[in-house]
């Protein structure tokens, strides 16, 4: 389900982009565009077909939104992200408790060569 609302929102998506640029400009952004005052749009003008079809493609990608808002948090079921990362059964222990394993550091460093130009380790 879940799937199928997600489909149908970038579908949305797409279409309101579409729909958006093929919009004739009526200026006022930067100055620039359709302008005058007989336009389709002025001030009384009657809403054409290309807004209409805008606002229903606006309300259905929000509801749409909102579907999957619904959708993920009815999946969540009162888990936390923190949850999933560290579940507190496997809960590190406090911060004072933990002691660093003591480590040899001779053990770490690489053998040394025969060629005679390593120095010699100390031991």
């Amino acid at each position: 389900m879940e799937n199928v609302v997600l489909v149908v929102h970038l579908i949305l998506a797409l279409s309101l982009i579409g729909v958006v640029l093929l919009q004739r400009s009526e200026g006022g952004g930067l100055g620039i565009g359709g302008g005058g005052g007989g336009g389709v749009m002025s001030s009384r003008g009657a809403a054409t077909a290309l807004s209409k079809i805008t606002w229903g493609l606006a309300i259905a990608f929000l509801a749409t939104s909102i579907g999957l808002t619904i959708i993920a948090a009815q999946r969540s079921e009162d888990t936390s992200v923190v949850d999933i990362i560290a579940p507190a059964e496997q809960a590190a222990p406090a911060a004072d408790a933990v002691t660093p394993p003591a480590v040899d550091l001779d053990s770490l460093m690489p053998p040394a060569a025969d060629d005679g130009l390593a120095p010699p380790r100390a031991e």
